[in-house]
């Protein structure tokens, strides 16, 4: 048996599966969010070792033979987390998130140092780890002088529960430190905030082992000894290793709280100008680009709050045959936006309101201006060199149908819906713990699934989303600033 534990922004994810990749149990523990501050995003890593606990005593309780063969275990979690501990491996503060905007400004001074492009391959947009370091070396000196380790979120978990100091790849590519194409710390980048390796996690690949699990928690979980913890992935990378996302050519759209438009890249391709995320995949020698919009779900389930209905009803209003896009425009910046504008101050905005503005109206809006946003990703993506002829759909959003029919119009490509299973980064953790475990190929493993169905771009719609996309891209320069 292997567990994969998914650490989501909104909860935990534990999820138990046998050697021929069989989801036997799945458990499932919430988290909230701490919002400061207008633009700010918190959680307090005790919480996370609270929901993981509680994750896998599910699991358990159901399934305590199963859990008690488990061989190896595969970290997922959210990317970007500055998560700082003392000399004893104390917490220092809460963990700043990757939808945290407050270093802006600090992004903007790293980014405008020509070594940071130039080394990472990427942008330095707000959420990323080393901007939040700067930030809190001039806001919270105190807390800056008695860091020891700089961690991401689930390299914490890997913390409690092994003891280790480790991280992997395609996390650490999101944190302006890394350099991507040697797939290493950057001395000189850490430099530039002040930092050291000493106070970096060792890195790793993340189909390798990267510690194991300490002896307090495999008797708590009913374990044997020798059990391995993966070097894991970050979320979007750990969702393409359940994809089987891993190969040239192969590409994923997630609708989940984030939106994510991904491509496997058998080579490192970076364009940082375009905005579009050139990341170390989780496998040896592979890489990936994304674009990634900050509110997918996110805007949908807003709407929902505002509208005190819940968003799985807001969208069935719409039923499952599309409808041409109508006079209203809806930009979902609810938490500024990465892919293509690498603007934390930009927020959302409905734009063409009328008195027949519907709440049906309005939801349409929103979801196709997650579309749009998602088109915009492909334009980004085109622009840094890669083709994308199909998509593979994840993520919650992906259960409208509605949704699907709108991005696979807007994008001009087929959508493949993947046959019934949960196919996510709990998944594409538990395998990368399979194959840390058994030393498996990486490549049979990180299979595709079969797909039970395709969404095909509507044709006599296509003249009316191009019209309404290009009048989405207007928006955006007409009320930056505002």
């Amino acid at each position: 048996m292997y567990l994969g534990l998914d650490l989501g922004t909104s909860g935990v994810k534990a999820m138990l599966i046998d050697g021929d990749q069989r989801v036997v149990g799945v458990g499932h523990a919430s988290l909230d969010v701490s919002r400061p501050h207008s633009g700010w995003s918190e959680q307090d890593p005790a919480h996370w070792v609270r929901a993981t606990r509680e994750a896998v005593a599910s699991l358990k309780d159901t399934f305590g033979k199963e859990l008690a063969a488990v061989k190896g275990i595969g970290l997922s979690g959210h990317m970007h987390g500055a998560t700082l501990v003392d000399a004893d491996d104390k917490v220092i503060r809460p963990c700043i998130l990757w939808n945290d905007t407050r270093s802006w400004k600090e992004a903007a001074e790293l980014d405008a140092d020509p070594r940071f492009r130039a080394i990472t391959g990427n942008i330095v947009f707000p959420g990323f780890t080393a901007p939040k370091l700067v930030w809190v070396e001039r806001n919270e000196p105190q807390a800056f002088a008695k860091v020891a380790k700089v961690l991401l979120p689930k390299d914490y978990l890997r913390l409690w529960l092994s003891g280790e100091h480790l991280s992997e790849m395609s996390d650490s590519a999101g944190t302006s430190w890394l350099d991507t194409g040697k797939r290493q710390w950057s001395k000189d980048l850490l430099d530039a905030t002040h930092l050291s390796e000493d106070q970096m996690p060792g890195l790793v690949e993340g189909t390798d082992v990267a510690g194991k699990l300490r002896a307090e928690l495999a008797a708590e979980w009913g374990m044997g000894e020798d059990v391995v913890i993966a070097g894991g992935a970050g979320d979007n990378a750990a969702s393409a290793c359940g994809m089987g996302t891993v190969a040239e050519g192969q590409a994923f759209v997630s609708l989940g709280t984030s939106g994510v438009l991904f491509a496997a890249n058998g080579f490192y391709l970076p364009k940082p100008e375009s905005a579009v995320h050139a990341f170390c995949h989780a496998l040896p020698a592979t890489w990936h680009q994304m674009g990634v919009i900050l509110s997918a779900t996110d805007a949908l389930n807003w709407h929902a709050g505002v509208t005190a209905m819940s968003a799985g009803d807001l969208a069935g209003e719409l039923g499952d045959d599309l409808k041409a896009p109508g006079s209203v425009t809806f930009l979902p910046y609810l938490s500024g936006e990465r892919t293509p504008h690498n603007d934390a101050q930009i927020r959302g905005a409905f734009i063409g309101l009328g008195h027949e503005s519907s709440r049906v109206v309005l939801t349409q809006a929103v979801m196709e201006g997650v579309t749009f946003a998602i088109r915009d990703n492909l334009e980004a993506l085109k622009s840094a060199g890669t083709a994308i002829d199909r998509v593979t759909a994840i993520g919650g959003g992906s259960r409208s149908r509605y949704w699907l029919a709108s991005i696979a119009t807007a994008l001009g490509i087929p959508v493949d819906i993947p046959a019934d299973g949960d196919f996510g980064a709990a998944f594409g953790a538990a395998r990368l713990g399979l194959i840390a475990a058994t030393g498996a190929d990486p490549v049979a493993v990180c299979s595709t699934p079969e797909t039970a169905a395709t969404v095909e771009p509507v044709a006599a719609l296509k003249d009316a989303y191009e019209a309404a996309y290009q009048r989405y891209r207007k928006v955006y320069p007409a009320i930056r600033g505002i």
